[in-house]
Formats: structure tokens, sequence, C-alpha cells
């Protein structure tokens, strides 16, 4: 009702009455009229229409995404390619220079034991990252165990506490009783009310209704009396 912003007398919905199906109808109108439409336009499309505009776009969406991830690789690759040409001039000297230059067996043997020594540092944080994974796997098993024990008590504890009854209970069954009596009791002279209501304002409209009718009818013999006191005026001047 608020999304459809449909004005709902909540008061003569809770009645149960004619007046609720009149309130309800508000609402069912509406969801109608939607239905209707929905019908309306899905008869005006021809089936021409479906096979025309028909799109197999399950097979189409998986080369699109390859197609856009493709594109975006080319744009990078050929930034990147476009640079390392640009330093092709200042990096042709270096290489010749260097496949020039005869090799040293001592400067090779640096170059790889520095190469080996990364790779050993690497593997060494590995092992590390290892060990940790296994240290922290062994303190997740501890939590989840203390997690499964305190568990198993709090549902052992709200099973103890569903078998006892607490000592409220029946004053609150009780107490339910008499207000579900009450309700009862409220509705009966509430929709009482509302019939007297109705009533005395049906009597109002019919007293209106006499009054102004009544209101007329001497207002129509006024107009006759003058109307008579007038035709004797004008007989007894005649007469004389």
């Amino acid at each position: 009702a608020t999304k459809a912003h449909i004005k709902l007398n909540t008061k003569k919905l809770y009645q149960a009455d004619g007046y609720a199906v009149k309130e309800l109808l508000k609402v069912t109108s509406v969801l109608y009229g939607a239905m209707n439409t929905k019908g309306v336009e899905r008869a005006d499309l021809r089936e021409e229409d479906y096979s025309k505009f028909k799109l197999d776009l399950g097979s189409k969406i998986a080369d699109l995404k390859a197609a856009r991830q493709l594109a975006s690789e080319i744009t990078s690759k050929g930034a990147v390619l476009y640079d390392l040409l640009g330093k092709e001039m200042e990096l042709r000297e270096a290489r010749t220079e260097s496949i020039a230059r005869p090799l040293e067996i001592n400067e090779a043997e640096k170059v790889m034991k520095i190469a080996v020594d990364s790779v050993l540092e690497q593997v060494q944080k590995t092992k590390d990252m290892l060990n940790n994974v296994a240290l922290d796997e062994t303190n997740l098993e501890a939590k989840i165990e203390k997690r499964k024990l305190e568990l198993e008590r709090s549902q052992k504890r709200l099973q103890t506490l569903q078998s006892v009854r607490p000592a409220f209970m029946d004053e609150y069954e009780k107490i339910e009783e008499q207000l579900q009596k009450q309700y009862s009791s409220y509705l009966e002279k509430f929709r009482n009310l509302t019939y007297m209501e109705q009533l005395l304002e049906d009597h109002r409209r019919a007293e209106q209704e006499m009054f102004e009718e009544a209101a007329n009818m001497l207002r129509l013999m006024q107009n006759r009396l003058k109307e008579e006191e007038q035709h004797l005026l004008k007989s007894g001047g005649k007469w004389d």
C-alpha cells in the first residue's frame, strides 16, 4: 500500500466486515488492473516480433568478454613495446659492447652465486611461510575444538531451560486468555458502536430531509395563501 500510494483506513480494515472489503478492493483493483494491462501488452505482441528480435546472447557473452580482454591486452602490450622501441637507441650500444666484451669466468661465477643466494633466500622464506601456515592450522583446530565444546554446553543448557517450565508461565497463560476475551469483547463493542454511529447518521440525514421537506411545504403553503389573499383583494375591489 505504501509503495503503490494507496490510502487505507486501518480502522475499517480491522473490522473484518463489509467496510474492510471496501478497503481491500482498493488494493485488489490496482493488482487486477496491472494484470490486465500486462496481458494486453503480451497479446499485442506478435510471434513474428519475438522471432525477429530474439538473440542468442548466451553464446555471445563469452566471446564479448574474451574480445574485451584481448583488446585491453593489446593496448597494454602496445604501450610497453612502444616504450622499449624508444629505448632501443640507448640499449643498442650497451648490447653491442657487452657482446664484444670477452666473458670473464670470475664475474660469471659471482653473478651465478648472487642468483643462487637469491633463490635460496626465497626458498627459506617459503619454508618459513609453510611453517607459519602449519602453526596457524594447529591454532585454528584448537579454536574450533574449543568452540565445539562451548556449543555442546550451550545446547545442553538450552535443552535444560526448555524442559523446565518457568514459575510465571501459569499466570502468563491465564492473563493471555483474559486478554483474548477482552479483545473479543472490544471487537464486538467496536462493531456495535460503528453500527450505531451509522444508524445515528442515517437518522440525522432522514430528519434533515424531513425538515427540508416540511420547510418546502410551509413555503408552498405561504405562497398559496398569498396568492389567495391577493385573489380575494382583487375580487373585493371589483365588487366595490
